[in-house]
């Protein structure tokens, strides 16, 4: 999958979409500290090993470069900014029952507005999956030649569950 560039010094404002989710239960905010391993964990229970590694990079950030999605004290999602590479958004997901809401959105703009006011004036979405959302929701554009792009050299062997540090619970 490409790479993306999307420009983030004329973002549109995410308030709107936030305040919606708001009025049906659902929060959109930065990450704590203390959400660290409640959040990693779900992100490997959901989403797999790699992600929850990248994830635990953004909580080393400071600020910390990861947003939830809450709704009755439970997270149904998640976005980075920051992980795998400077200036990179993702990884992001959405449990599965709570898609198809704006909350995925409404992720990708905390993120991208977070980004925009450490300094960046791009960034960059690597191995984008949905390269049409992306490009509809910010503009973004493919990056020519970025496929395999830097995730080219992944390990070749699976991470087991069982391989993960004691610091994942």
């Amino acid at each position: 999958m490409p790479d993306l560039i999307a420009k983030l010094y004329d973002l549109p404002d995410e308030r709107p979409g936030q305040k919606r989710l708001k009025k049906e239960g659902i929060h959109i905010r930065k990450a704590m500290a203390r959400d660290k391993l409640q959040v990693i964990s779900w992100v490997k229970e959901t989403f797999g090993t790699l992600w929850a590694g990248e994830c635990d990079i953004a909580f080393a950030r400071q600020p910390i470069a990861c947003f939830i999605a809450v709704k009755d004290a439970h997270i149904i999602g998640f976005a980075c900014h920051d992980t795998s590479m400077k200036n990179f958004f993702g990884p992001t997901g959405v449990a599965q029952n709570a898609r198809k809401k704006g909350i995925g959105t409404a992720l990708l703009f905390a993120c991208l507005h977070a980004m925009a006011e450490t300094g960046y004036a791009y960034a960059v979405i690597g191995d984008a999956g949905a390269v049409d959302f992306y490009e509809k929701t910010i503009n973004a554009h493919v990056i020519p030649g970025s496929t395999p792009g830097p995730y080219a050299d992944r390990l070749k062997k699976k991470l087991k569950k069982n391989l993960i540090p004691a610091f994942f619970p």
